[in-house]
């Protein structure tokens, strides 16, 4: 099979970028069964913005934006078998990390977190995955 690129409209393509240029970045890409997701940010899926200088918000939104790439390729948290997370201040992995588990809401994956900084100013977390078919 070849490679198939997933765009969901309630996702941001890119926060990154000049916004008046198309991105060189997909979305998500399948390959087999197996769907690469590129990393989100807390960013909102119309404006292209930070929706919060709040880490909790910010994870929400980034868990967000990542879920509903999944939903358009027709999967769900629960096909997610690998997460990879950066925070731009490692000081909020407490609160970051309990926004991520109330959002899992008990499902459960692998995932790396690390202290990195994220490329947008005020973007303090982003997170990529990598989900199954099978």
């Amino acid at each position: 099979m070849p490679k198939q690129i997933i765009t969901s409209p309630d996702a941001p393509v890119t926060g990154f970028t000049d916004k008046s240029k198309p991105s060189p970045l997909a979305q998500a890409i399948r390959t087999g069964n197996l769907l690469f997701v590129s990393g989100q940010g807390p960013l909102d899926p119309k404006t292209r913005e930070v929706v919060s200088a709040d880490i909790g918000d910010q994870t929400r939104q980034t868990l967000t934006n990542l879920r509903n790439i999944l939903a358009t390729a027709g999967l769900t948290m629960a096909n997610v078998v690998n997460m990879r997370v950066s925070l731009r201040n490692t000081d909020d992995f407490p609160a970051f990390n309990e926004a991520f588990r109330d959002f899992m809401d008990g499902e459960k994956v692998t995932r790396t977190c690390v202290g990195a900084s994220p490329h947008r100013k005020g973007v303090n977390v982003e997170i990529d995955c990598i989900a199954s078919y099978d």
